[in-house]
């Protein structure tokens, strides 16, 4: 399936000299995924709800200072390579061409709209992300945006002492809460005017009553409420318990749509151009070679995730590079930080690497243990 019948023409466009303020305001609807900043009919770039939270950037700056270049597609395009472009480059809008020309764009929710139907066969465990990051209602908000920074995150579920689920903070509240300037009383102590949105706490800004799906449901029922509800992820919680299970974006939906049925692994590189003297092929080839010295484990798919942090060292930008790992006996991560995306990369897949020997120890251990049992029953 190509993306020519859900590809649009109704795109939200700005100019480089457009106000970040306007693309801000733009920004507070659900459904809008990106702006497209367009000149002279091309689209030099792509501004994210993600990159407006992140950056500092005053109102009055242009939208051309926040622009993040994003591929364009043709009309032509298929439905999988798109899914995993977005996932790629951390984007839910991609501008669309025709010949040489601007013709629209494509958002994440016309992907999932037009592929809805087909998503009955895989339930929400087999997608959703259970390296959850969460915070409390006493958690700034400061403490939270930060969170969001590192984890590359959009949403984080709000958990009581004890783990009950409480709510969710994702960007679009903090968007909308900065919009308001904290004019509504809230649970936080509100002393004088001058006082940093930041420093208050994450109940005046999250969603109270959140919208959840179990690790059984289909993936089609919770793509169908994420579109009808306008929310970009549901916090996945077990029937008997409001605890946090782990999150399901339509970034993860995507993620699952884009895997290749090719005889080689699958591996996705998210913000590929930090690296400066590894390629892709090399990545995935150094991902092989973990994989490989691990056979009985069956890797489905691997997803590796570069971000980069102001601070420097010698004109070198610190780093942090996150490898996910989906295989038949669950997910697997590994972290590394270091200036400069190889090293970061090479710490990660070290981190990584050791995790999977330590659930293999593990296995090996409850399979002792079972023997042992089994033994002693025989006796």
């Amino acid at each position: 399936m190509d993306i020519a019948d859900v590809a649009t023409q109704e795109t939200v466009e700005v100019t480089p000299e457009t106000r970040l303020g306007q693309v801000r305001s733009s920004l507070e609807e659900p459904t809008v995924g990106g702006v497209l900043v367009v000149e002279d009919d091309e689209c030099v770039g792509v501004v994210t709800p993600t990159e407006a939270l992140r950056s500092q950037l005053d109102d009055d700056a242009s939208a051309s200072r926040l622009a993040k270049p994003v591929p364009h597609v043709e009309r032509t395009r298929n439905v999988r390579d798109v899914a995993r472009l977005m996932v790629e480059n951390e984007t839910r809008v991609a501008p669309v061409v025709e010949g040489d020309s601007l013709w629209g764009s494509v958002t994440a929710d016309d992907l999932l709209g037009a592929v809805t139907e087909h998503l009955d066969v895989l339930d929400v465990g087999e997608v959703r992300t259970t390296e959850v990051v969460s915070v409390t209602e006493d958690d700034t908000l400061g403490e939270a945006v930060n969170l969001m920074r590192e984890n590359g995150v959009s949403r984080l579920p709000v958990v009581e002492d004890d783990g009950t689920l409480s709510g969710v903070l994702t960007t679009s509240d903090l968007v909308e809460f900065v919009v308001r300037e904290g004019d509504q009383p809230g649970k936080g102590q509100r002393v004088a005017g001058d006082e940093a949105l930041l420093d208050l706490p994450v109940y005046d800004a999250m969603t109270p009553k959140t919208l959840t799906t179990t690790p059984e449901a289909t993936v089609q029922e919770a793509v169908e409420t994420m579109l009808e509800e306008d929310t970009d992820g549901l916090v996945v919680s077990p029937e008997y318990a409001e605890l946090v299970a782990g999150v399901v974006t339509k970034t993860d939906v995507l993620r699952a749509l884009s895997y290749t049925e090719d005889d080689h692994l699958d591996v996705q590189i998210t913000n590929v151009g930090l690296l400066r003297t590894t390629s892709r092929e090399d990545v995935a080839a150094r991902i092989e070679e973990v994989v490989d010295k691990h056979r009985e484990m069956d890797v489905q798919h691997v997803h590796i995730r570069f971000s980069e942090h102001d601070e420097e060292f010698r004109g070198t930008n610190l780093v942090r590079c996150q490898v996910r790992l989906r295989s038949d006996e669950g997910s697997l991560a590994g972290t590394g930080e270091s200036f400069g995306a190889d090293e970061a990369l090479s710490l990660a897949l070290d981190r990584l690497e050791r995790n999977v020997l330590e659930a293999k120890g593990r296995r090996d251990d409850e399979e002792y243990r079972g023997q042992l049992l089994r033994k002693l029953g025989e006796l």
